[in-house]
């Protein structure tokens, strides 16, 4: 019963921080069809700033969470100005080719400020102490891992099924010169699309840095783990990134508690089984 508890608790919560970081590059691949490899630059620069913050100023944890978030946001929307819009216009490899320029140089930027270790977020006492659940003491911050990663995926759902935004974006995505003539600003729907994905990167990396500790080589070390999530979720699908993050999470956490010495196989086997079941994932369209 132990065992069990944990598997299903450490892989939700898990699951809930893939998901979290990953969400974005299923809107901005799935919903705005840019392959954006530079996406897990944004988490790695949400995490930075919020350990920087964290460690040198006394903002306190909440405020330095908040900053780091509109910092990486403010960021975003830069980058979208100056790089991104001629990116939407590239071919798949040359997209490819752009974005992981975007990350390296993302990498090299915050080794040159904070160096190539692991950059400790420091979270209050709080999100040390345990609740004790009878079968199993839970340490707090799984609980607020899981119920962030819950609220987002309902706030999501709201914002791009039932909102005129999430209308706006569908249209421009779906015929950009109809939806400009029919006076949505695309420019600024894809805008705030791209930051609302690199905020909640950040926001996941900072929260999920206890589980995929923040370095500057982040990017590259977790890039295939956020990858294989939106594959298999389905591109563009918020509800299929959320229930592939957590069967992901639970598989690859059940591997570690039973079988530790063959790593993270059988993460690897479940995205392979899927996507020749359901090659466009658990809930894309054909």
């Amino acid at each position: 019963m132990a065992v069990l508890s944990g598997i299903l608790i450490d892989g939700l919560s898990y699951g809930m921080i893939l998901f979290m970081v990953s969400v974005g590059l299923s809107v901005t691949m799935g919903l705005m069809r840019v392959i954006n490899l530079a996406h897990g630059g944004f988490a790695l620069l949400g995490g930075a700033t919020a350990h920087w913050l964290t460690t040198n100023t006394d903002l306190g944890y909440y405020f330095s969470v908040i900053l780091a978030v509109l910092a990486t946001m403010i960021f975003a929307i830069a980058m979208e100005k100056i790089f991104y819009r001629k990116i939407y216009k590239f071919t798949e490899l040359q997209q490819v080719l752009a974005t992981i320029g975007i990350t390296f140089l993302m990498i090299a930027s915050v080794n040159f400020l904070l160096g190539s270790t692991i950059l400790p977020i420091r979270s209050p006492e709080f999100f040390s102490s345990s609740v004790d659940l009878g079968f199993r003491t839970l340490p707090v911050h799984r609980i607020v891992v899981i119920i962030a990663g819950m609220a987002i995926a309902l706030g999501l759902y709201i914002l791009l099924d039932k909102t005129r935004f999430g209308i706006q974006l569908r249209a421009a995505v779906d015929n950009r010169n109809m939806a400009s003539s029919l006076g949505i600003n695309t420019a600024r729907v894809y805008a705030l699309s791209f930051a609302l994905g690199a905020g909640l990167a950040a926001f996941g990396g900072i929260l999920g840095a206890e589980l995929l500790p923040i370095d500057a080589y982040y990017p590259l070390r977790y890039m295939v783990l956020f990858l294989v999530v939106v594959a298999v979720g389905g591109l563009g699908s918020i509800a299929g990134s959320f229930f592939a993050a957590i069967g992901l999470g639970i598989i690859d956490t059940a591997a570690r508690y039973i079988v530790p010495e063959y790593g993270t196989i059988f993460f690897f086997i479940a995205m392979i089984l899927v996507l020749l079941l359901r090659p466009q994932g658990l809930l894309g369209k054909k």
